[in-house]
Formats: structure tokens, C-alpha cells, sequence
């Protein structure tokens, strides 16, 4: 345990706030102000500790931010051991937000936090549009780069890559932040690169990759492999080492039936690096009304993975293909829905980008409170402040 030490002049009080180290609260100790010490009425510790109680509690825009911390001016004075006149205003934490601290440093404190105590194998590597800031020259918005942990429900590094197309080049440096060694990365069929591949393994990770037309001799090889065989009379069939496995979930109306086919034939032949395994996982949808389906689809997808067969079945690569979604569901919905990220207009400076790493760090905090519902824990922190508090200056166990 240790006392927090916030700047001479500043608005503490006498006793100090008392927290454990490892935790949010100590993190933002190590945060650089780069505010001038005339003028400062808040210490930056304070500001972005009410900033992420208002977000706990259900608060999105600076507005809402500012209004319900002085609706709760008495609560906070008490918790943060503040004497404040007044508490910040909106342009306050606008400013702060987009101006006064380092975004790199937010995006390691948010990254090195998730990534302590208990987390899952599977980490989703994905691109996340921040539609809340003002959008580029060519009229396309910023893009941030996420790896978010899927069992865990915390994204353990997210970088800034400007346009879309730039999530190639960015790849390896978020995964080489996220601490990989002993997961199995799962991506969109865009991050099939060799370059990421070899940092995957090279970080002592494993991959799970679709394959597309963006890499055509591969997919071509391993479409041409699983294609049906049709032996001439007389001569028998090919010889294969095929192993399947198959899904069903049943849900909202609809079947939904996932067939995986592995292959170690290519092996020897694919100049891909750490490549253990091909498949072929082929979906099957029924969506059923009133007894009767009345509409059907299906959809293959080729890929690959380092994974050997004694590492991984084919039901397991069921499983962490399908877990790749989480991402999906997990952060990208709930930052988008539940804390209203894209609907937050940030367009100055780096506030967007901050903010975002806040809403990461926010999904955590309530994944360590031990909720599943984000909205849900949000009504919960707002009636029970104290509670938010606390998640704050005890870390991950």
C-alpha cells in the first residue's frame, strides 16, 4: 500500500488517498502533465480518476462528464481527498484529453494494466474505425488496431495506424506490445501476412489466420486440396489425410451448422512461415419462422495455423475461430453501444484516441468487478460510487 503523492499547491488534502501499487490509481501517478504548474487548479491524477468513475457510472461526453461530477461534488471530495472550490468544467477535460497528456503513454499504462492477472489463450487481433474524431484529408476516418484478450474481455494493446490499409504495417508492433508467448492469435483474412506471421511465432505465439484472394497462390493451393476428388474409371481415389469435425448451434431463429476439414498435406510445399495445418471450414445457415425455414445460405473459408495436430483438433480450431468474434461483441459493440465512443464527437487533438484507450480500460475494470453486462454494471457503479473507487486502486488479482 502506498499514499499518493500529487503535486505541492494542488487541490489534495492533508490525508491522501491510500492505494494499492500495481493499481489504476498508481499507474496515473506515472502519467506526464503537460500542463504549466501556473494556473493549475486539478492535478491530472484527479481529472482522469473523475473521468473514469464518470465512465464507470455511465457518463460518455465531456458534458455528462463535467455535470455529473459536480452532481457529485461532496462523494468525490471525500474519496479523492480533495478541497476543490468547484469542480472541472467541460472544456477542462477536453483540453486535458487532447492536449495535456501523452496518448503513448495512456495507450502502455491501459495495455501493461490489462495485461496483468488472469487472462485467456485466445487473443483477436482486429481494426476499430474512431468515427468520434474528425476524419482524415481524404475523407476516410481514424483507425485504431486492437488485441483484445477473449476469455479475459480486455484488450491487452491497441495502436494508433492512421487509414485502414496501414493495419499491415502496424500489426507486429501491437502484437509485440500484447505479450503473446504461449497464445493463439486469430484475425481477419487482411492480416494473413508472413512478415505478422513470423512475428507471432518469433514472440512464441501461435496464429490462426483465414485465407483469401489478397494471398492467391496459397489460397489456390488450399481450395485446389480440399476440392472434391473425382478418380477416372479404373483408378482409385487420392489418398488423403483428412480429419473433420463438426458444430451445430441452434439460436434467435436460426441453425447454424460448421463443418472443419484439416490437412497437413502442405506442408512441405508452402514456403509459409510455422505452417502446422490447413483447413476448410464451411457454415451452414437455416433461418426458420413458424415451423418452416424459409431462407438458407452457406459460406468457405480457407485458412492456416501453426498449431500442430497434437495442439490443436479440428473441433478446437471450431472453437478459436469462432472466439475470434468476440472481439466483435466484446469491445468494438460495447464501446460503440454501450459507451457511445463513435457518438462522442472528440475531433481535437489526440482526445479521440484517448478516449478510447479509456473505454478499453473501462470494459476491463467491469470484467474485474466480475460483471458480463457492461450497461448493466455501469447502473450499478452510478449508485454505488464508492464501489467504482475502489476498483480503482486495487489491481487485477
Amino acid at each position: 500500500m502506498e499514499y499518493s503523492t500529487i503535486g505541492k499547491g494542488q487541490e489534495i488534502s492533508v490525508e491522501g488517498v491510500v492505494y494499492d501499487q500495481g493499481s489504476v490509481y498508481g499507474r496515473l501517478q506515472c502519467l506526464t502533465d503537460l500542463r504549466k504548474a501556473r494556473g493549475k487548479r486539478y492535478s491530472l491524477v484527479t481529472i482522469l480518476m473523475i473521468v473514469l468513475m464518470a465512465k464507470l457510472s455511465g457518463a460518455n461526453s465531456p458534458t455528462e462528464i463535467a455535470e455529473w461530477g459536480m452532481h457529485r461534488q461532496q462523494e468525490l471530495e471525500t474519496l479523492l481527498k480533495i478541497n476543490a472550490k468547484r469542480m472541472p468544467e467541460r472544456s477542462t477535460y477536453r483540453r486535458v484529453l487532447a492536449y495535456k497528456v501523452y496518448e503513448t503513454e495512456v495507450e502502455r499504462l491501459v495495455g501493461e494494466y490489462n495485461q496483468a492477472g488472469k487472462g485467456g489463450v485466445v487473443y483477436a487481433l482486429d481494426g476499430k474505425a474512431l468515427l468520434g474524431m474528425s476524419k482524415r484529408e481524404d475523407g476516410t476516418p481514424e483507425y485504431a488496431l486492437s488485441v483484445y484478450d477473449v476469455e479475459a474481455g480486455k484488450t491487452v494493446s491497441q495502436v494508433e495506424v492512421g487509414s485502414k490499409e496501414n493495419e499491415i504495417t502496424k500489426a507486429p508492433q501491437a502484437i509485440q506490445m500484447a505479450k503473446i508467448a504461449g497464445k493463439v492469435v486469430t484475425s481477419d483474412a487482411l492480416h494473413t501476412q508472413k512478415r505478422l506471421t513470423q512475428t507471432i511465432l518469433d514472440e512464441q505465439g501461435n496464429y490462426v489466420f483465414p485465407v483469401k484472394e489478397n494471398q492467391p497462390r496459397l489460397y489456390k493451393n488450399i481450395q485446389a486440396l480440399f476440392a472434391p476428388d473425382y478418380p477416372k474409371p479404373g483408378f482409385g481415389e487420392i489418398q488423403t489425410d483428412f480429419l473433420h469435425a463438426q458444430k451445430v448451434n441452434k439460436g434467435h431463429g436460426r441453425i447454424e451448422k460448421r463443418t472443419l476439414t484439416t490437412s497437413e498435406m502442405l506442408n512441405p510445399y508452402a514456403a509459409w512461415p510455422g505452417l502446422a495445418q490447413v483447413y476448410r471450414l464451411e457454415r451452414e445457415f437455416q433461418w426458420w419462422r413458424r415451423g418452416r425455414c424459409y431462407k438458407t445460405s452457406c459460406e468457405v473459408e480457407f485458412g492456416i495455423t501453426s498449431l500442430s495436430r497434437e495442439k490443436a483438433t479440428p473441433l478446437q480450431l471450431l472453437k478459436i475461430r469462432r472466439a475470434h468474434w468476440g472481439i466483435e461483441t466484446g469491445s468494438h459493440y460495447r464501446r460503440d453501444v454501450t459507451l457511445r465512443e463513435d457518438a462522442t464527437r472528440f475531433t481535437i487533438g489526440n482526445a479521440s484516441r484517448v478516449m478510447a484507450n479509456i473505454n478499453n480500460l473501462v470494459l476491463a475494470l467491469i470484467r474485474q468487478a466480475g460483471f458480463l453486462n457492461a450497461a448493466q454494471a455501469r447502473r450499478f457503479f452510478a449508485a454505488h460510487l464508492s464501489q467504482a473507487f475502489s476498483l480503482l486502486v486495487t489491481p487485477f488479482s
